[in-house]
């Protein structure tokens, strides 16, 4: 892990970032009935992701920035159930399903090995 001086610094906060850009163009796209349903719970989920990793980052212990992190994860696999009712419901293709999919999953990828990171700091 390179050199951390804020939140802002950790690739899972970067990539979550990027995912909840994405998905607040995406969610633009989308008919007006689903704005107080699926198109806030995605705006909330993505949110999420970047606001659990920094409130982790700010308590200073491995043990709640892990826990933290957990929620974000959790945020994140949110955000691919979204994005499958959203391919259910026709207001994505399948090629944007996949794109989003893949960079939820790198997001995933990405938080695993920062929670592991923690754990690993914390048994020393």
């Amino acid at each position: 892990m390179g050199q951390v001086k804020t939140f802002e610094d950790l690739e899972c906060w970067k990539k979550g970032t990027l995912l909840r850009r994405e998905i607040g163009e995406l969610i633009k796209t989308y008919p007006s009935h689903e704005k107080f349903e699926l198109v806030s719970q995605m705006r909330r989920a993505s949110r999420s992701i970047t606001h659990n990793i920094a409130e982790g980052y700010g308590r200073y212990h491995y043990q709640e920035n892990a826990q933290f992190c957990r929620i974000s994860r959790g945020s994140a696999y949110e955000i691919l159930d979204q994005l499958i009712v959203s391919l259910d419901e026709n207001y994505i293709s399948n090629e944007k399903y996949e794109a989003l999919k893949s960079l939820t999953a790198d997001c995933i990828k990405i938080l695993n090995g920062y929670i592991n990171y923690l754990i690993k700091a914390k048994a020393n």
